[in-house]
């Protein structure tokens, strides 16, 4: 037992083998590759059933650009605008008004579809059927889906549904279609396959609102850029590109048209003054004539005719300091109403104010960013707060400046009618009618003066607003792309292929980590400190089941036998001092091979000329009569009832010399009182006199009680685990056996092992101690047995095999 002992003080050293990591992933390979098929064929169904998303882009360059008209006047246009022009753009660009119209310029009032296997796909431009509108109401038309199915070349069939049910009906080409409140003709389309299947629908441009502005992106191809990159995605990519185009084009005529918006509202000013003045100067002509008519004059005095010219200027200047009040109480009517666009491009009398347009310009750029902000934030968000905010203050700002300027031409009207009083009063000092004649002739020169001016100031107007150009160019038209970015078949292929991967690898890991049973001496090892003295192979499959339990004999060159032998070979070393030695087999639960253990190892003893006996002490559920083929009538318990002798329950083995053995007998209903008593210890006492083994099949000592007295009274305790089929706390039970009653004669048998890479081990075992002897050995690698003449009894199953999957 020293030799035991030092052997239980081993200390198991464990150092991880990589090369037995990648063993066990390739071991399961079939399981990797199968995945990766299975989510590669997932892929490309996905890819089958899923719409292809395209998308196309346009570039558009953001400058202010003059025309050679404006080379000879004043140009009158929005000053530049600030930091938040391009955001402003993009606003604009992406606004429901600017798409809606853009949506006008492409063909869009019925859209075809070709009804396929998969999917049904748009065939825009393409249009596969002449369809004349007769009568449709935008506000109250037919919506749904038509199918289209050709008959002959005559007629017809159209399917669809009107207030809940479906309707078909055949029609003739050019013939009247009235459904609902919408009524059309079809024009023969030529030849059609009979199986193709057409759609339609009618349409108004709101229909594509959310279509376009849900695949529609415009911003800044990089900071601080003037380019402004447009792009379009949609399931047809001719639709984007023509749609994206048509935007484009939209915002160059909506730009130039907010920049003739100043010069428009100018000439609408002037014209409003001229058709005044026009009367006045008429009246005044009129007037001069029939005065001089009257009172026969046909010239007046130098002194009169000066002071005329005088008043005239002050009067001329004092009407155009009125118009200018004029246009600042619009200008304040306009900040006031917070108008989206406030114009300042009149400059009166060649008035300038150049604090209140770069006011006037903060305030239009603000109102813009304030329009771009709601389309992402509400009314009462803090960034609309803020902005709105800045937007009073300018306001609160451009009307104090307003009011200073207004209170400023007041004032010079104040002093022009102080000049105006002296003239007036050297002209009363005029005779009556020289004073009547200069009153007449001053009249007509002011409004003469005024009405120049003005159309002098219209005309520039009408000139700036023919020269003005957007402030956009397209520089890069949108290209159909037939390309789809989404799905993206290369990354959904790569994808799957990695997926497929991880789920065979996590496969892999998954039953080892899930994996509650012991399949080879290693986990043992890892487990417990009691001696391995052996690994038993698992028999072959193909062995019948009542020849199965003497297969070490009956097969004696198949490596299950020399796995046997080895184990009698190691058991032989132990309690080598005794002449006649007690093993007891047992094992945790039952199902584990002890009984199959146990005859085989007596099989094997007995061939080396050992007199052996075999005893089914598994009183409750024994199979040995079974493995020898006899009755079970009379056995130990008829021994220890008292009821038998031992010279009665001992049977002899018809096949094999030097072996005996003793069945359990019927079941007792106290098999561990029975086992218990005396007359056990007696027995074994009997049998010792007689055999150099006496071998003891014990019941499960996890389930019962029963092999205790048994274990106790052994010589070596044999404790069988089988690979596969035991779990892990069954390597636990002897050591636990051992140290509750001070057992020093424990060892384990793997029994049924065979070699399954998924389930060995990834870890090398080394022992340290004083220990260093080779007296026990582990039977596990039979390659190379072949060619001394043995045969492999546990041929590998092919990968194919579903029994080798699991």
């Amino acid at each position: 037992m020293e030799e035991l002992e030092k052997v239980q003080r081993k200390l198991p050293n464990q150092e991880i083998d990589y090369f037995k990591i990648g063993k066990i992933l390739v071991s399961r390979w079939y399981w990797i590759a199968a995945s990766v098929i299975i989510a590669s064929a997932i892929s490309y169904t996905y890819l089958w059933y899923t719409p292809k998303i395209y998308a196309t882009s346009g570039t558009l360059k953001i400058e202010e650009k003059k025309s050679e008209i404006s080379d000879l006047i004043t140009v009158m246009t929005t000053p530049e605008r600030g930091q938040s022009k391009i955001q402003s753009i993009t606003s604009v660009l992406t606004s429901r008004s600017l798409v809606l119209t853009a949506i006008k310029d492409i063909d869009y009032r019925t859209s075809f579809y070709i009804s396929g296997r998969v999917r049904t796909t748009e065939s825009y431009p393409q249009k596969p059927l002449d369809i004349s509108l007769v009568k449709f109401d935008s506000l109250n038309f037919y919506h749904s889906l038509i199918t289209f199915k050709p008959i002959n070349q005559q007629t017809y069939n159209l399917s669809y549904q009107l207030n809940g049910k479906d309707i078909q009906n055949n029609h003739n080409y050019g013939s009247l279609v009235v459904i609902g409140n919408t009524s059309f003709r079809i024009k023969y389309p030529g030849v059609i396959p009979s199986k193709t299947i057409y759609l339609f629908r009618f349409n108004i441009p709101e229909d594509f609102i959310g279509r376009v502005q849900s695949g529609l992106y415009a911003g800044e191809t990089a900071k601080n850029s003037n380019i402004i990159s447009i792009q379009e995605t949609d399931s047809n990519p001719q639709f984007a590109a023509d749609m994206l185009n048509a935007i484009m084009n939209e915002y160059l005529a909506f730009d130039r048209n907010q920049k003739a918006q100043s010069a428009s509202q100018m000439i609408d000013f002037i014209d409003s003054q001229l058709a005044y003045l026009s009367t006045e100067v008429k009246g005044s002509e009129s007037s001069i004539a029939s005065y001089k008519k009257k009172t026969k004059i046909l010239d007046v005095a130098s002194a009169s005719s000066t002071s005329a010219t005088k008043a005239a200027e002050i009067e001329s200047n004092k009407t155009l300091l009125k118009i200018q009040l004029i246009a600042l109480n619009q200008l304040i009517e306009q900040i006031s109403k917070e108008k989206a666009n406030v114009t300042l491009n009149f400059n009166v009398g060649g008035t300038n104010l150049p604090s209140i347009e770069a006011l006037v310009t903060r305030l239009d750029n603000l109102i813009a960013e304030r329009a771009g902000l709601l389309s992402t934030y509400n009314a009462d968000s803090q960034p609309i707060q803020n902005i709105n905010q800045s937007i009073l203050q300018i306001k609160n700002t451009a009307l104090n400046n307003i009011r200073q300027i207004k209170s400023g031409i007041e004032k010079n009207i104040q002093y022009l009618d102080s000049q105006l009083g002296a003239v007036n009063s050297t002209i009363a000092a005029l005779p009556a009618a020289q004073r009547d004649m200069v009153s007449l002739q001053r009249d007509f020169e002011i409004n003469d003066k005024v009405y120049s001016f003005l159309s002098e100031k219209k005309l520039e107007a009408q000139i700036s607003r023919a020269g003005i150009l957007p402030g956009a160019t397209i520089i890069e038209l949108a290209q159909p792309n037939f390309t789809p970015v989404s799905p993206n078949d290369q990354s959904i292929h790569r994808t799957a292929i990695i997926l497929g991967l991880a789920i065979g690898l996590g496969m892999i890991v998954l039953i080892r980590v899930l994996n509650p049973y012991i399949y080879d001496k290693e986990t043992i090892e890892s487990l417990t400190s009691i001696p391995i003295i052996g690994v038993i192979r698992k028999f072959p499959d193909s062995v019948d089941e009542n020849s199965k339990q003497a297969l070490a004999v009956s097969k004696p060159k198949s490596i299950f036998a020399e796995s046997v032998r080895s184990v009698r070979t190691n058991l032989s070393f132990l309690a080598s001092e005794k002449a006649n030695k007690v093993i007891c087999i047992t094992s945790e639960v039952a199902g584990e091979g002890k009984s199959f253990v146990a005859v085989n190892l007596s099989s094997t003893l007995a061939l080396i000329d050992k007199k052996v006996i075999l005893i089914a002490a598994d009183l409750r559920r024994s199979r040995l009569h079974k493995a020898f083929q006899v009755p079970n009538d009379v056995g130990l318990t008829s021994y220890l009832a008292h009821q038998a002798e031992v010279d009665d329950i001992i049977l002899h083995s018809d096949t094999q010399h030097n072996l005996d053995f003793i069945v359990s007998g019927p079941v007792p209903p106290n098999p561990s009182e029975l086992l218990h008593s005396n007359r056990m210890h007696t027995l074994v006492e009997q049998l010792k006199k007689r055999y150099d083994v006496i071998m003891i099949d014990t019941a499960p000592i996890g389930l019962v009680s029963d092999a205790i007295p048994l274990i106790r009274m052994s010589d070596i305790n044999v404790f069988v685990i089988r690979s596969g089929k035991s779990k892990f706390y069954a390597a636990t039970v002897p050591q636990r056996i051992a140290q509750e009653y001070q057992l020093d004669n424990t060892v384990i048998v793997l029994n049924a092992f065979e070699e399954d890479l998924l389930h060995s081990r990834y870890y090398t075992t080394k022992f340290t101690g004083e220990y260093t002897g080779s007296r026990y050995y582990y039977y596990s690698d039979y390659s190379g047995y072949e060619g001394s003449g043995y045969y492999l009894d546990d041929e590998k199953k092919k990968w194919w095999n579903p029994k080798r999957w699991f």
